[in-house]
């Protein structure tokens, strides 16, 4: 490969920002053995820090390639791409079989969520041997990947695919089973050796703006879990046929609905975002190998133009009040531009809406969860931890949860680190 120093699989923060993958996968290494033809040796190298390369591979916003020592001087190596083409190569060919393990442990381990950390922390802890069970609150396991990630964006077959060979595996899954109100945290507590907490930074940021109790007004991922219903089961959906939708958030949640609002029908689709436009290119205080920020247009953006010629997204603004119609519906938007944190007076303007998405981010965990188990939280509602253990004895917690909304990259790292420290509580020591 010629890399010199692979930034590429580094994971380090450099100038306040995170570079190169948290997994700190072996890219060179099965990069090397694609190029040689050896697909069956690149997906021994690509599963030994990657559990889930089918999720990062489609959902991933590729640090590892905004770390490519070949984007120093040009355009990065391909790396999701590849990491796409090996495991579906796999799975295609076979490669990929349920892996239970030959021998079994006492001891009983529950995992509160099924969202990437989770699944990744049971899939773990199930090799190790230990008898693993996940709790599930939604009708279907998956957790973000299943209801947070639009369907053309991540196909939900394959994380179904996922699902079935953890449950052929030995792992069990209890759904529909909303732990701290249907399940009781003692009887968990009660019943298991560790309790892993991986129910993820569901509680999200709300508006704070006169009028926004009016109808028609939803939080994204109500609107993106409503989506998922209705291409799964033929009903749910949050109707945006020949409406006007205004999306408050510029990140990835604010982008999937977009698209997901164009596919849905929308007349037209506007997106709020608090900060400035970054620039198009790297700036000298943006050098390599930093992770760049610079304008990302992403595919509901890209479909945006290409729908409605020109770009959906409004910088420097925010939502100023929500105007109501005589029947309490949100009918209009008042839009304010920001200097900083502060309203520009005399830049209001009225927006035609009818479907309002706050796509604000989120708070932390719901706190009807810590509250019922007994656990601290910090300021930001994250979960605190000491090597992923809370201040409970046997109760651990990962993901976002724990860190606060973050990527699935990083919510797979936090599983298996976690999944680690519960090993080593229960056995004294551990080898994973």
């Amino acid at each position: 490969m010629n890399c010199g120093v692979p930034f590429c699989q580094s994971g380090m923060k450099l100038d306040g920002m995170f570079t190169g993958c948290p997994l700190h996968n072996l890219v060179p290494e099965w990069n090397d053995m694609l190029y040689l033809g050896n697909d069956r040796h690149a997906l021994s190298r690509l599963l030994k820090t990657n559990p889930f390369p089918e999720f990062t591979g489609r959902v991933c916003p590729a640090l590892c390639e905004a770390a490519c020592t070949c984007g120093m001087n040009g355009d990065s190596v391909t790396v999701r791409d590849n990491e796409k083409y090996i495991i579906e190569q796999a799975f295609g060919n076979g490669w990929i079989e349920a892996d239970p393990p030959a021998n079994r442990t006492d001891k009983k381990i529950a995992v509160i969520g099924s969202g990437p950390a989770g699944l990744a922390a049971a899939q773990a802890l199930n090799r190790r041997g230990h008898n693993v069970t996940v709790y599930e609150k939604s009708d279907r396991a998956g957790g973000l990947l299943m209801y947070g990630i639009p369907n053309m964006k991540l196909d939900k077959r394959i994380v179904e695919r996922r699902i079935s060979l953890m449950r052929q595996a030995g792992v069990g899954f209890e759904l529909n089973a909303d732990v701290g109100k249907d399940v009781p945290a003692e009887k968990l507590l009660g019943e298991y050796d560790a309790v892993l907490l991986c129910c993820g930074a569901k509680q999200p940021r709300a508006l704070n703006a006169p009028g926004i109790d009016s109808e028609g007004v939803y939080f994204a991922v109500d609107f993106l879990t409503a989506a998922t219903k209705q291409v799964l089961d033929g009903n749910g959906a949050i109707s945006a046929k020949d409406l006007d939708v205004v999306i408050v958030g510029g990140g990835d949640t604010g982008n999937d609905c977009v698209g997901t609002s164009i596919r849905l029908g929308a007349r037209s689709v506007t997106q709020l975002e608090m900060m400035p436009s970054p620039p198009v290119q790297r700036t000298p205080d943006n050098p390599w190998p930093d992770w760049p920020r610079t304008l990302k247009t992403d595919y509901g953006q890209q479909e945006a133009i290409a729908v409605f010629g020109h770009d959906p997204r409004l910088f420097e603004t925010t939502v100023n009040r929500v105007v109501p119609d005589s029947h309490g519906r949100v009918s209009a938007v008042e839009t304010v531009k920001l200097k900083g944190r502060d309203k520009v007076s005399g830049s209001e303007q009225l927006i035609p809406c009818q479907l309002l998405l706050i796509a604000a981010g989120f708070t932390g965990c719901q706190s009807y969860i810590p509250k019922a188990f007994g656990i601290e939280t910090d300021e930001r509602g994250n979960i605190k931890t000491v090597r992923y253990g809370t201040n409970i004895p046997k109760l651990f917690a990962a993901g976002d949860a724990r860190r606060g909304q973050s990527l699935v990259v990083w919510a797979i790292s936090e599983g298996l680190a976690a999944a680690k420290s519960v090993d080593e509580y229960l056995m004294g020591y551990s080898e994973m």
